[in-house]
């Protein structure tokens, strides 16, 4: 059930971001009486799942739901409709129109991305408003890996700054050190200030998951609620509604401190202390080679253990704050993906696909973390689509720059190479990150 909500969101964000870029390019396109042959959701090669036809336009759903497509007359495409090209331009055609208008026509998609995603913003500050952890309240100190035990980093240090400057978010740590290249962190350790500094190959690390730097939380009775496929506690004897409140008599104080027990402990019998209809019971059980039990329980929510903070925003607030977290959140994409081309950070090797996508999505339907989601993925969308890579909005856009500046107009038989050149990159790109998400699988 869990996967099937995981996609539903994804399919719905996804058509809700294709439906709106397209619309961009098909407005633009109408403003200049350009005519639009098609507007599609999702591609149809071969047939269609839904079309109908209004004036000169086709609309219609697709099967194939990697995007969507307007076609408009006289414009070299992905369709790759070359007959149309070989009759003399018509006034109502791409190809007639000016370049400043074929530019507007192009960027369309992507201003309507970036509207979209300020809009999203806007609605969400005002329905919900903004709550987040603040770094003073983490008041049990974090929880890291061996990956940060190197660099210095201890469970239960309390993150003062970093680069000594205050984060009042908590949940933005990891992307103030990975995104602004920070190079050191103060913690309160045990009421001694301690400075930590950065190396740089930690950041690579951190985009692979490894040094992580996560609140810690007190350990509490685990009620099982489920077991995972392959379940070292249901095979010993476990059932739902037992509560794990020990390992080999000991008590635990955190959380983590129970998960290092089971690491330790990898594939060696353990007495698993439980409690069952209230009366206390030992069941021997041997943790799996990665020290896991194969339990999911239900833990508290964030708010139960930690002070929240909530800034609620009016209609005339949530407007500039709605349009600078935009702001914000596009310029954190770019420094995102400005890593990708960094041979130290090998953040290409992070890349995802549709798997890596959908996964960002809860397992239980959230809207105000669906339409914050959608928002994010609106810029993403832009983003991507700007980039001047012929096939993409941005590589016409880099043509018709080229023509307003020089004077002189690409020939079709050019643009039509440059669009098959572009396609082939895209398919080896979409290769590459769902090919990632396989692996993550198989490994």
């Amino acid at each position: 059930m869990t996967v099937l909500i995981k996609i539903l969101q994804f399919v719905l964000s996804l058509s809700i971001l294709v439906v709106i870029h397209e619309l961009g390019h098909f407005i633009m396109a109408k403003y200049f009486k350009t005519r639009v042959e098609k507007f599609y959701l999702f591609f149809d090669p071969w047939f269609a799942l839904f079309k109908f036809k209004k004036g000169e336009t086709e609309y219609g759903v697709g099967w194939l739901p990697l995007g969507g497509y307007v076609k408009i007359s006289g414009m070299i495409d992905e369709s790759m409709d070359k007959e149309q090209l070989k009759q003399p331009p018509q006034p109502y055609e791409f190809r007639s129109k000016s370049s400043w208008q074929r530019l507007l026509i192009m960027t369309g998609g992507v201003l309507f991305n970036f509207i979209l995603a300020m809009l999203i913003f806007v609605f969400v500050l005002f329905t919900w408003g903004e709550t987040y952890l603040p770094t003073a309240n983490v008041k049990y100190g974090i929880v890291t890996d061996s990956v940060g035990y190197a660099i210095g980093l201890r469970n239960g240090d309390k993150i003062l700054s970093v680069d000594n400057q205050p984060v009042e978010n908590f949940m933005q740590i990891t992307s103030e050190i990975v995104l602004n290249s920070k190079k050191t962190i103060q913690v309160d350790r045990n009421g001694e200030l301690v400075n930590i500094e950065i190396p740089k190959e930690y950041i690579p690390k951190m985009l692979k998951g490894k040094g992580h730097i996560t609140y810690r939380t007190p350990f509490q009775a685990m009620k099982i609620k489920s077991f995972s496929k392959k379940s070292p506690s249901k095979d010993a004897g476990i059932i739902e509604g037992d509560e794990i409140i020990g390992i080999d008599s000991l008590t635990f104080t955190y959380s983590d401190e129970f998960q290092n027990y089971l690491k330790a402990n990898i594939e060696k019998p353990i007495v698993l202390n439980i409690r069952r209809n209230g009366n206390p019971q030992n069941v021997i059980v041997t943790p799996n080679g990665e020290g896991l039990l194969g339990i999911y329980y239900t833990g508290r929510l964030l708010d139960e253990v930690f002070e929240m903070k909530t800034i609620e925003y009016g209609f005339f607030e949530s407007v500039p704050a709605g349009i600078s977290k935009g702001f914000r959140t596009i310029a954190d994409y770019l420094k995102q993906f400005k890593l990708l081309f960094s041979r130290n950070t090998k953040a290409y090797e992070s890349l995802g696909g549709f798997i890596t996508i959908g996964n960002i999505f809860p397992g239980v339907w959230d809207w105000q973390s669906f339409w914050d989601l959608t928002a994010f993925l609106s810029i993403i969308l832009a983003v991507m689509n700007i980039l001047p890579i012929p096939a993409l909005d941005g590589g016409h856009v880099m043509f018709l720059l080229y023509e307003v500046v020089t004077g002189r107009k690409p020939s079709d038989k050019f643009l039509e190479y440059a669009q098959i050149v572009g396609m082939v990159i895209l398919f080896s790109l979409l290769i590459l990150a769902n090919g990632n998400d396989i692996l993550r699988l198989i490994k």
